[in-house]
Order: structure tokens, then sequence, then C-alpha cells
């Protein structure tokens, strides 16, 4: 059960994986969400429906990510509840630019701490969510990492994107979407010091839907115009052939935002063999492992000339990526159906003790 079941989103495509183990291991497994993209279609059942099946024989999936009415639907569930927390932005980020938001994100923190009593398991994405939940008081936790398929951007890329992009600039990336935890604001800075002091044949490709958030991508953009800076190219949601195509394109991925629970681009990066530079926030680094660049601080100069090394240094560049390959294959040594049901039997053993 989750609040929306969308098109490219990391939470959704980790309820489908979740759903196709139970499903190869012999459960019954059907996604339930509040709303769903056009194009997940037949992928899930309205959140509504699932009161005709509810039981307390269920095991009931709960994906925490924002305050919203499956929050308060699943609570009053006769189901135990294995709770998979994906952690919340606080609300500060977004009170400037999308109030609504923010008054879903402050009650959603609000409401994680009444599942303490509701849940028999809370697992969250990372040691970082984990560290969360237990400081809430869930009692027992435990760390399931995303579940991502190996197979997802396998498709061929964007001849179209290919054709405009791959060229002798230097394209920096960035994937996510365009909301003010993720700084935008400071990657067009160290771009703009990039394209102004080092080397003015580059590129920034800034991948991620702005949908609800159009002030604050009408301040980035005015940004953009103030610092007259050319080749900064604002996508919009992409398809995954697209998507793809931007990975091949990219000589370096540089993320400096401000807080992530996981953030699942970092490791599409390392699968395309891009060089990752991000800021050290939230659960960044351990999703980096010992790999990558780690920004300690955000000094934009010193940003800007430590990306063109890794821009125009193919050794530098080499090392990078051969130590994202090793991160990135002990990721993918990680038996996740194991470890799924390994916390699912976990939760149908337990039960949930009263607070």
């Amino acid at each position: 059960m989750l609040a929306a079941l969308s098109y490219g989103d990391a939470i959704g495509n980790e309820a489908l994986r979740i759903q196709q183990i139970l499903r190869e291991e012999g459960f019954d497994s059907d996604i339930f969400a509040e709303s769903v993209h056009p194009e997940m279609a037949g992928h899930a059942n309205k959140l509504w429906d699932y009161q005709n099946i509810a039981s307390p024989d269920n095991l009931l999936i709960l994906h925490f990510s924002i305050g919203a009415g499956v929050s308060t639907f699943a609570y009053h569930l006769p189901d135990p509840i294995l709770l998979v927390y994906h952690n919340i932005t606080p609300a500060r980020w977004f009170a400037k630019f999308h109030e609504h938001l923010a008054g879903l994100c402050y009650h959603g923190r609000r409401e994680l701490s009444a599942f303490v009593p509701r849940a028999r398991l809370a697992l969250g994405d990372s040691e970082f969510n984990r560290a969360e939940l237990e400081a809430v008081g869930f009692h027992p936790t435990g760390v399931l990492p995303l579940l991502l398929d190996p197979d997802r951007l396998a498709e061929d890329p964007s001849p179209v994107v290919l054709e405009m992009f791959d060229d002798n600039k230097s394209n920096f990336l960035f994937v996510g979407r365009v909301i003010p935890n993720k700084c935008f604001q400071d990657l067009i800075k160290v771009f703009a010091f990039y394209q102004k002091f080092i080397d003015r044949n580059s590129r920034l490709l800034l991948v991620g839907e702005w949908v609800g958030f159009e002030k604050y991508y009408e301040a980035l953009v005015r940004l953009v115009d103030d610092l007259a800076l050319k080749d900064v190219v604002f996508t919009g949601h992409v398809d995954d052939d697209d998507l793809s195509a931007y990975y091949e394109v990219a000589d370096l991925f540089l993320c400096l935002s401000e807080h992530e629970g996981y953030c699942v681009p970092l490791v599409e990066a390392f699968r395309f063999g891009v060089p990752v530079m991000a800021a050290d926030a939230g659960a960044v680094p351990e999703t980096l492992g010992d790999a990558g660049v780690l920004i300690r601080e955000k000094r934009i100069d010193e940003i800007a000339l430590m990306a063109h090394a890794i821009v125009t240094d193919e050794a530098l560049a080499q090392k990078i990526v051969e130590g994202q390959d090793r991160v990135l294959d002990r990721m993918e040594s990680l038996d996740d159906a194991e470890l799924l049901m390994r916390f699912v039997k976990q939760a149908l053993a337990t039960e949930t003790v009263s607070r």
C-alpha cells in the first residue's frame, strides 16, 4: 500500500519488485495506491477497495513517505503492518514554494510516530532512515535497501537525445525532481563558475519534473538568466529511453542535494559508468559506500575545479568508476528476495506489542 504508484518513481518500482518476489514465493500479493499514474494503469488497485479484503490474517506492507490519506486509512485497518520508511523531507524545504506539500510533510512526520504500536516491524531503505525510525520509538527495526530492478534502463538509449547532446561539450548531469532540497541553485552556481572561468564548452543537464514546483523552477530560470549562462537544459519528466541517453552522454554526475533518504540516481550513474560527485547529506555517504567523490563542504570554486579534474583526466575518472563498480558489485550481490522474505517471515511471526 502506498500513496502513489508513479511512473519511474523509486518507491513505485520497489512496490512492483516486492510484489514480484512475493508472487514467486507463492504469496498472493496486490498493490493498492491512493493515486495511479496513467502509465501504471493496471498495476494497482484503488486504495479504498482494500477494505473489502482487509483481515488480521493479511500482512500489509505500508510504504510510508508522506502525510497522506493512505496513512489514516491503513492505521484503522485490522491488518498487521510491516512498515517501509522512505523518509519524509522536512517541511522547511517546501514552505516557501509549496505550502500544501510542506503541510503534508509536517503532518507525515507526526503521523509516523502513531504507527509505533501498529507496526510489527519497521524497515528503513537505508541505515539513515532506520535510525530515524528507532529514534521515533519503533522496535524492532531493520534495513531493506531499495529493491532496484537491474533491468530498468536497459533499453536502447534515445537516439534523439544522443544526437542532441553527444558532442564535444563536457556534460554535467543531475537527475531528480526540481524541488528545493535538491539544491538546484547550487548546481547552477557551480556550473556558472565552471563555464565562466574554466571551460566555456560545457553543458548542464538537469533531468526531472517540476510540476507543483513551478515557483521554484521559475526562480532557477531567473538565476540562469541573471548569470548569463548558456547550455543549461531543464528537461522536465523524461521516459526511460531518454534517461538512459542522458546517462550515456554525461561526463560527470553532480549531486548537491542536502536531504536524501537514499538517492537512486547515484546508483543509476554507477551502472552507466558515470563518475559521481555528491554532497555529504542524509543517506548519500551510505549509498556511495567508499566510491565516488564525497563533497564535505560546498565551496563553489573547489567543486568546479575538482569537476574539471575528473572531466579532463581520463585516468582519474577511470579510477573513480572502478571504485563505483566495486560498490555496485556489492549491491548487486545482495539477494534481495532472500532479505525481503526474511523480514516478511519475521513480521508474520511477531505479535504487535501494545505501547
